[in-house]
């Protein structure tokens, strides 16, 4: 059997560990005295990336007690150590930082990184000075007069280009990890939002007195696009290059590239010369809208005829989707022909929520929380994940799953068949514990055939790309309950 997420270390694959008929037969066994009835005693803790955790404990008085902790030294592992000694602040080092910085990337990033920094200044330094030069020389002041009006149109231009650029610092920065997952998907909204900044710019006639801030707001929309797209690309670009040849595959898509720009160019020089584009805005408008639509309609035709072999959230569905219901796994390319590219995962059915509080799954009357997390903690011993059901009976039932330490991709992948499961064969009546435990059965009895047929169907095991939430990490405390 090929392994996925992890390395076996011998005996069975982890999907296939032996779990009781019944997780709810027998009640846990009590590891304190008589003399430690009035003692707290730790049941679970949540940790959080910013070193806060919250600590539930079961009270003298069988009541289950919630208490937030600042910094929980215990219970930070060597990496967030590193992290929390490192010179740089972790809220910048998040921001410029690849996520698992250093252990994602290779030994010479940083350096390399370092030096590109001075390097990109004294480029935009010298695109500054040139700006400038490019001015006078179509009339905006002169080298042999006053450079005034030179300097303050470079001034103006080139400020149009910062606020730009910050919105390209902005994508990098805060969306940086959603790229790997969906490329196709941000691919697509990276034209829809540069379309959205060339608005702007046709506007600019209406009110000259305005050009700045329109120009400006034009060139944010479509750096922010630009922002979307380059990272897009590269993924894109990663996925064609089966022989490791990346660098060969981004030149020969840039000579594409350049031979559609010319063509394009030359196809715009002839339509502006046609009578009547240049005397009407209403027109030129026009003519800029339907080309606008077509070249949105290429790019969105562009982007479905891509099979990846790689599995994100969206595939994943399709895939546990179908073997729920048909007991199949469909190829890669039938995967890739269903997949929505423009559905965000919100909208998606069943509607499942990664990386839920503990408290948010408790919900309810608080006199029942202590019986809650005692099943939940029983039903989930064998998992990595801990699922429950929100708004149960409703069309609109959420599935709330949180993780635990050493959580994996195929930990997710495991949540998404049993959430699936649930929405499938949905509680007819009360009985939520056996609804669930039925669930957990089906799972352990049919996830083996469903990584098997998805080899069979030519999926690469090695390639599921399930990100597992940051936070909260859910770290067990109690002996009866350790996995």
């Amino acid at each position: 059997m090929l392994s996925v997420g992890g390395r076996f270390q011998g005996g069975a694959p982890p999907w296939r560990r032996p779990r009781p008929r019944s997780r709810l037969a027998s009640p846990p066994a009590s590891s304190s005295g008589a003399g430690d009835s009035e003692k707290a005693r730790p049941l679970l803790v949540e940790r959080y990336r910013d070193g806060a955790a919250k600590r539930y404990m079961l009270d003298g008085d069988s009541k289950l007690q919630v208490q937030w902790e600042k910094h929980d030294e215990s219970s930070v592992n060597t990496v967030e150590d590193e992290k929390a000694n490192s010179p740089i602040p972790r809220a910048v080092s998040d921001f410029v930082l690849p996520a698992g910085f250093p252990e994602s990337v290779s030994d010479d990033y940083l350096q390399y990184m370092l030096l590109q920094f001075p390097t990109n200044v004294t480029g935009w330094i010298c695109h500054t000075l040139v700006t400038s030069s490019l001015l006078k020389a179509v009339g905006v002041g002169s080298f042999t007069g006053t450079s005034a009006a030179a300097a303050a149109a470079a001034i103006r231009w080139v400020s149009k280009d910062g606020v730009g650029a910050f919105g390209r610092l902005l994508i990098g920065g805060r969306f940086g990890t959603l790229f790997d997952d969906d490329p196709k998907k941000w691919r697509m909204y990276a034209d829809f939002i540069g379309s959205a900044g060339s608005i702007f710019d046709l506007t600019t006639p209406l009110y000259p007195g305005y050009f700045l801030p329109l120009a400006s707001l034009g060139n944010l929309a479509k750096a922010v696009g630009r922002g979307f797209r380059d990272p897009s690309n590269r993924v894109i670009q990663n996925h064609f290059a089966k022989s490791g040849n990346l660098g060969e595959i981004a030149a020969k898509e840039e000579v594409w590239e350049v031979g559609a720009q010319l063509v394009g160019l030359s196809i715009g020089v002839l339509i502006l010369d046609t009578p009547g584009i240049q005397s009407s805005y209403l027109t030129l408008t026009l003519t800029w809208l339907g080309v606008r639509l077509l070249h949105l309609w290429f790019r969105y035709q562009s982007l479905v005829v891509l099979k990846f072999r790689t599995v994100n959230l969206k595939r994943a569905r399709i895939l546990v989707r179908s073997h729920v219901a048909n007991h199949t796994v469909p190829g890669y390319v039938a995967c890739n022909e269903g997949e929505n590219i423009l559905t965000w995962e919100r909208f998606l059915q069943p509607r499942i929520s990664f990386g839920v509080p503990m408290e948010r799954m408790l919900g309810g009357e608080e006199s029942t929380h202590m019986d809650m997390v005692n099943m939940l903690l029983k039903l989930y011993k064998y998992e990595k994940y801990i699922l429950c059901v929100e708004q149960l009976g409703s069309e609109e039932a959420t599935y709330l799953v949180t993780f635990k330490e050493a959580a994996t991709s195929m930990s997710v992948l495991r949540s998404l068949w049993q959430a699936h499961w649930l929405h499938q064969n949905r509680l007819k009546q009360d009985g939520v514990v056996a609804w669930l435990e039925e669930s957990l059965t089906a799972l352990e009895d049919g996830f083996a055939d469903f990584i098997k047929q998805m080899e069979e169907a030519g999926w690469d095991q090695s390639q599921i790309f399930l990100k597992v939430p940051k936070e909260p990490v859910l770290v067990l405390e109690h002996l009866d309950q350790e996995v």
